[in-house]
């Protein structure tokens, strides 16, 4: 059924569950949400009062297939990403590190939506 989890693993699921107690998107300010994996990045904006998917990016996009999780190229899917929420009308968010430190390539992630003019 269930794999065993990993200690890392376990840990982050358990911060990522803490944090979610917390941070919450509505419609005026929805959620946005980082997938890490070794491979490729995910980002996604969710207005949790409905349960839909605002908006959506990630390294697995032809146009975004060369970008690897990096700290340079999640700043430029950080950027990518405003792009596409201010074209939804979309200017504050609240941020969702998923469980993850805050630095390295979340924290670039971040900062490339907040250069792109999304309000945190």
């Amino acid at each position: 059924m269930f794999k065993k989890l990993n200690d890392k693993q376990r840990k982050r699921l358990h911060r990522k569950v803490h944090i979610r107690k917390t941070v919450y998107g509505t419609a005026e300010r929805p959620r946005m949400t980082v997938y890490r994996s070794n491979k490729n990045l995910y980002v996604q904006v969710v207005n949790d009062d409905e349960g839909k998917t605002l908006a959506a990016i990630s390294t697995m996009e032809k146009d975004f297939a060369s970008l690897k999780p990096t700290v340079a190229d999640a700043a430029k899917l950080g950027e990518a990403m405003g792009a596409r929420l201010k074209e939804k009308n979309i200017t504050t968010i609240v941020f969702d590190r998923n469980g993850y430190l805050y630095h390295g390539v979340v924290k670039a992630l971040a900062d490339g939506a907040r250069k792109a003019g999304i309000q945190f």
